[in-house]
């Protein structure tokens, strides 16, 4: 856990537009102001947006109710007037809005609390010089449009607000030397406030990541719940508390594996051990517009260590393109690992994978079928371990998005589990399984070579 920071005058470098002028306002004194210090650099210097993102706990809305008290002060002390605004993509009443949250920031601040002032439905400085105004984002989007000195805009749990809503409201706010804060937890890469702030960072933007262990006030109460969601809901764990996004499911296969890899610090940047074999685990799809995807996991298997370096998925692309990315990528001397159906012919040009990808100068291998229990024997193989392994975080993200989603497929109404789900997941899924099985039963796998039985299966050479 680390160590709050004491924003005062001996750490004032660069910051003028909060400590210097707090000092300055208050003729000379001292002023504390405690942020985590992570947030530090985010409130240091000028910027047009200050954000912060993450899971439960970390503190960031306390934090930024703080600095908007702060800077209203510091606007009222500058003698200027106007609104900050705290707004929510839902608010029907002031219960749901931002307010609480502004007043008990200042209630514990003294010297805050001794300069404005607060009533069931206002808070503003005693000055009247600047006020707090509270808006719901969903039914009320023009209202704030007709506002006029709006000095600082902050957006708390901006997860869900559109891009239609961004682009009405970031104009708005246009004071000279205004700000636009934004707070939230993650929940999908394809909401708009996602990638208008991390995927594509606007120019002078301080955001950055807040977690739980970056809160040095995390409360004790909240940390036992915390490691009650770790122990036994594992599937929602990195979402609610890691600030991750919520890819993980009822029933997911691997969500206790991959959680406490992430606590473990096992999933970031892996590098190939350039002395060691690499190995590319397969699951075959088809050339069709509606064909299954060709999943593609490499690693290395360096003593009981697992790393996984690559991932690759494509769908209904012929095998020259699958070859092309290996050669690409640096693995043209990779051992290939097909499942069984790779020794399968295809019926208009007699070749099949494996014979395919060995005139392409790969050494390949065959798994045999495990039967009717194949799916559940590879499942369980990659519980076992997962503790072993260690992921490529940005070269493997989708694949590892895809084992995040994998999960049962249940009959509710007899509360019964019917193995795995068949979709977009279990491709790589499959992939990953056989990579397992690959590295548990290597003996088992080449003696059963011969015992393969082909089966029939869709054109993939043509593309």
């Amino acid at each position: 856990m680390t160590k709050p920071v004491k924003m005062d005058s001996a750490c004032a470098n660069g910051q003028e537009r909060v400590l210097r002028g707090l000092q300055k306002s208050t003729g000379g004194a001292v002023v504390q102001v405690e942020l985590p210090p992570k947030l530090v650099p985010v409130f240091i210097g000028p910027a047009r947006y200050r954000g912060a993102y993450g899971g439960r706990g970390s503190g960031k809305s306390r934090s930024f109710a703080v600095m908007a008290a702060i800077r209203g002060y510091l606007l009222a002390q500058a003698g200027k007037s106007g609104l900050i605004i705290c707004g929510r993509e839902f608010m029907n009443s002031l219960e749901d809005s931002s307010m609480a949250e502004l007043r008990q920031a200042i209630a514990a601040t003294p010297w805050l609390a001794g300069y404005y002032s607060m009533g069931e439905n206002y808070v503003r400085t005693k000055d009247g010089r600047i006020a707090f105004a509270f808006i719901g984002l969903r039914h009320n989007l023009d209202s704030i449009k007709s506002k006029a000195h709006i000095h600082l805009l902050w957006i708390d749990e901006a997860e869900r607000v559109s891009e239609a809503a961004w682009q009405k409201i970031i104009p708005t706010v246009r004071e000279r030397d205004s700000e636009i804060w934004v707070t939230w937890n993650p929940e999908s890469r394809a909401s708009a406030t996602h990638k208008r702030f991390r995927e594509a960072k606007p120019h002078e933007a301080k955001i950055v990541a807040l977690n739980w262990r970056d809160n040095p006030w995390f409360p004790s109460v909240l940390d036992k719940e915390r490691q009650a969601d770790l122990r036994d809901r594992p599937e929602s764990y990195a979402h609610i508390w890691e600030g991750d996004f919520a890819t993980y499911i009822s029933g997911a296969y691997y969500a206790a594996g991959l959680t406490l890899a992430r606590e473990e610090r096992r999933i970031g940047a892996v590098a190939a051990d350039p002395l060691m074999a690499c190995q590319a685990f397969w699951d075959i799809g088809g050339t069709g517009a509606r064909s299954d995807a060709t999943a593609i996991w490499v690693a290395q298997f360096i003593g009981k260590e697992i790393r996984i370096i690559d991932y690759y998925e494509a769908q209904g692309q012929p095998l020259e393109a699958h070859i092309s990315w290996l050669r690409g990528r640096g693995y043209e001397r990779a051992r290939m690992v097909l499942p069984h159906d790779g020794s399968t012919r295809d019926r208009v040009h007699d070749v099949s994978f494996e014979s395919a990808l060995r005139q392409a100068g790969f050494e390949v291998e065959i798994i045999p079928n495990q039967g009717a229990g194949a799916a559940r024997l590879r499942i369980e193989a990659a519980r076992r371990l997962l503790p072993q392994m260690w992921f490529d975080a940005r070269k493997t993200a989708a694949g590892l998005n895809a084992l995040a989603a994998y999960h049962e497929k249940r009959d509710e109404n007899r509360n019964l589990g019917l193995g795995p789900e068949h979709d977009w997941a279990s491709h790589a899924a499959d992939a990953f399984g056989l990579m397992c099985v690959a590295y548990e039963e290597p003996v088992a796998a080449k003696r059963g070579r011969d015992e393969r039985r082909p089966i029939s299966g869709g054109s993939w050479m043509s593309g």
